[in-house]
């Protein structure tokens, strides 16, 4: 990395996020970055009119009214209790700042999407990062206890990542009766695949706000929508800090494409339900091979080999043109992510991981 005299401190000290690689190389099965590997909806692709096409010369709506009210429609929720923006990356920024950039501390979990300790540093914000228990789930009786109660707010994913394990909404509910002075986060980009969502319970907790993206469960991540639903007061916060930053964080073709993915409710059930039996499929094959595989939520695994170490065989699955994610970090090095594709991309996992342990 080339450093510059022309660079600020903050510069200096930062860490960035680290994504996945995105290979060059044409013919793998790519497993590492967890999208869907089914294409989005089939609505989708009528968007892309020549009529659209032309209207790119204007300005998209500030406001993405399209995609707000398929949003609240699905989620029996107000127009206002919506916001969107360029990625959920985007809006957890947002939030960050409107929410978090205080003198008390951000309540996290210590394995959680890395993304949060980056914006910690971005904006300066103090964070207090409390382990998962040894079988990787989060403990949120620790978010209520007393010496914790004196907090800047929580954030944490549901399912988490990399875990890919959930917490049931009854959990959820006890921190957030207990938890009412800080906003709560809860960031939910694989809750589509097994878990629940907390978008329920918006109205009954004004400080509660539920993340989403349509990178996962609909198939866009190269569009870049993200969403996030809420009281609309923290919704008004979240516009304060877009409106501050960048008035038109979707483009027109994103909006009306994001809102034809959320209104087309079958292809959606039908896509997660695919993804949901090809996991329980690849979790029984990896089980029968000896690994140790959580109990996944997600649209990947998090399974640990026996007999290789999981950076060997990282390596090995590569020569065998299928990349997978290796994290060397404390407590999940001997592991895999392992993101789930289609029927025949698992099958060629499992045929190579068996020529692989021989």
């Amino acid at each position: 990395m080339f450093m510059s005299k022309y660079w600020s401190d903050l510069a200096h000290r930062l860490d960035p996020y680290t994504p996945g690689e995105q290979p060059k190389e044409q013919g793998l099965i790519k497993l590492n970055t967890n999208e869907n590997p089914y294409p989005p909806s089939p609505k989708v692709h009528a968007v892309f009119s020549q009529a659209n096409i032309d209207a790119l010369r204007l300005y998209p709506d500030p406001e993405s009214s399209l995609l707000k009210q398929s949003i609240a429609q699905f989620y029996n929720l107000d127009e206002a209790q919506v916001f969107v923006g360029n990625g959920s990356d985007e809006v957890l920024a947002a939030a960050f700042q409107a929410f978090f950039a205080g003198d008390k501390p951000l309540l996290m979990p210590d394995i959680t999407y890395s993304f949060y300790t980056v914006y910690c540093s971005l904006y300066d914000i103090d964070s207090c990062e409390l382990p998962l228990a040894d079988d990787f789930s989060i403990n949120l009786a620790q978010y209520c206890s007393e010496s914790m109660q004196n907090n800047g707010g929580v954030v944490f994913a549901n399912p988490n990542a990399p875990s890919s394990l959930a917490l049931s909404l009854a959990e959820i509910e006890q921190l957030l009766l207990k938890n009412t002075e800080s906003v709560v986060l809860v960031d939910e980009a694989y809750v589509d695949f097994g878990a629940q969502s907390a978008a329920s319970l918006i109205n009954q907790y004004p400080n509660l706000l539920v993340v989403q993206t349509l990178s996962k469960s609909r198939s866009l991540a190269g569009l870049r929508v993200g969403f996030a639903l809420g009281n609309k007061a923290l919704i008004d916060g979240l516009n304060r800090v877009k409106n501050s930053f960048n008035p038109y964080p979707l483009d027109r073709l994103a909006e009306r494409a994001a809102a034809a993915a959320i209104d087309d409710v079958g292809y959606f059930n039908d896509c997660c339900q695919k993804i949901i039996a090809t996991r329980e499929w690849v979790t029984a094959q990896l089980a029968a091979l000896g690994f140790e595989v959580l109990d996944s939520k997600t649209n990947f695994v998090m399974a640990k080999p026996t007999g290789i170490a999981a950076e060997d065989l990282f390596a090995q699955l590569r020569q065998h043109k299928i990349i997978v994610r290796y994290f060397n970090k404390p407590r999940i090095s001997e592991y895999l992510r392992i993101s789930v594709g289609t029927d025949q991309e698992m099958q060629a996992l499992i045929t190579a991981i068996k020529e692989i342990l021989g």
